[in-house]
């Protein structure tokens, strides 16, 4: 599924854009930046890279997603293809469904 050169890492701001949580990266790299986003548990930086297995922690108010990276694209793609990049965890799932409901 990598787009990139043959690099088993993409950067997280890239990630995040490929992957549809931002509609331009530079909005994706502003949030990074901004704290909203850890990678294993550290607050990362819009370099930082990310690779399948790695838990991202993405805070867009007023729902947190726990995400799981399970592929890599530094290109964005139809949105079929970016959900593939992922897997959200139950447990974020579910925390936003009772967000949600309230």
């Amino acid at each position: 599924m990598d787009q990139g050169q043959g690099s088993d890492r993409v950067r997280i701001d890239k990630w995040l854009w490929a992957a549809r949580f931002f509609k331009t990266r530079s909005l994706a790299t502003e949030a990074v930046a901004g704290g909203k986003v850890e990678v294993n548990g550290e607050r990362a930086k819009p370099a930082k890279t990310v690779k399948p297995g790695d838990e991202i922690r993405l805070r867009l108010a007023p729902y947190e997603h726990i995400l799981i990276v399970r592929g890599l694209a530094e290109r964005r793609g139809p949105a079929a293809v970016a959900q593939r990049l992922y897997e959200e965890t139950e447990a974020s799932r579910e925390a936003r469904q009772r967000l949600s409901a309230q």
